[in-house]
């Protein structure tokens, strides 16, 4: 958990805002340190957490979490953490001599023209059941990393962004949780996307569902030493009949055990 991060969402575990859907995003550069960050945040807030790993190892976010100061393991076994490793799941459906775990999340490999639907089950029921544990945990929190990966298993853009739609319905306006899920965009930003069926369309579709985007890429300028990249936060909140919009830029440098800030600009706009 990035304590400089927290400071400029104006969060902590202890008070954070609900019913909160956070796009992350990146370009020519990694999101992946972010995912990090909100997973041990949520954890630490005491949230019962869903989270979809759809690209990594359950030992490759243990690894991670551990030097964040967070036992995923332990998470699991007290029932405050349900994770889904997509790599393992998907073998299973993909190749009939793997032994299957008996989860059907993701049973729409054999046909991804069916939609999520099977997905999107899963979480619904990650996120309402008391997990039969003896502690009880806060509101619902549902992670994905990333939901660009559905593309490549040759699920449309238009069936992420409904299953998007259907969670967000659930986790933040039915049960007042959070949903964070991070897309990956290749190539160079492009002014319409809306017909390429690709990633571009899919983070433009998030982008008008979400109230928080988080967008990383690399420098203008190139390779620096003691830069990483940059960040673009932006706010988005219901004003009337419009939308206000507040972006900050930040430039970043991650650490072993944290990431460093340094704000670089400010702009706001009523849309």
């Amino acid at each position: 958990m990035y304590t400089e991060l927290n400071s400029i969402l104006s969060t902590t575990p202890d008070s954070f805002t609900q019913g909160e859907f956070i796009l992350l995003s990146d370009r020519k550069s990694d999101a992946s340190f972010l995912i990090h960050h909100f997973l041990s945040f949520y954890l630490r807030a005491r949230c019962k957490v869903c989270f979809l790993g759809l690209v990594q190892s359950f030992s490759h976010y243990s690894a991670v979490s551990q030097r964040l100061g967070i036992s995923l393991t332990q998470a699991k076994e007290k029932g405050q953490l349900i994770f889904l490793e997509g790599l393992t799941e998907s073998l299973s459906v993909l190749i009939p001599q793997v032994t299957s775990t008996g989860n059907k999340a993701m049973d729409f490999l054999r046909d991804p023209s069916v939609g999520l639907r099977s997905l999107y089950e899963f979480v619904q029921s990650s996120v309402t059941s008391s997990g039969g544990g003896e502690e009880e945990w806060g509101p619902p929190v549902l992670l994905v990393d990333d939901l660009s990966a559905l593309l490549s298993l040759g699920v449309s853009a238009g069936a992420v962004l409904d299953f998007s739609h259907y969670c967000q319905a659930t986790v933040c306006s039915q049960l007042q949780g959070n949903m964070v899920m991070l897309v990956r965009c290749d190539g160079e930003e492009e002014e319409d996307d809306w017909d390429d069926g690709g990633s571009e369309l899919l983070l433009k579709g998030l982008t008008h569902q979400c109230s928080l985007t988080l967008h990383v890429q690399g420098l203008p300028t190139g390779y620096c030493r003691d830069i990483h990249g940059q960040v673009e936060v932006c706010w988005r909140r219901r004003q009337g009949d419009g939308q206000n919009t507040q972006k900050k830029l930040f430039q970043y440098k991650v650490h072993d055990k944290g990431a460093s800030f340094f704000a670089r600009g400010t702009s706001s706009a009523v849309l």
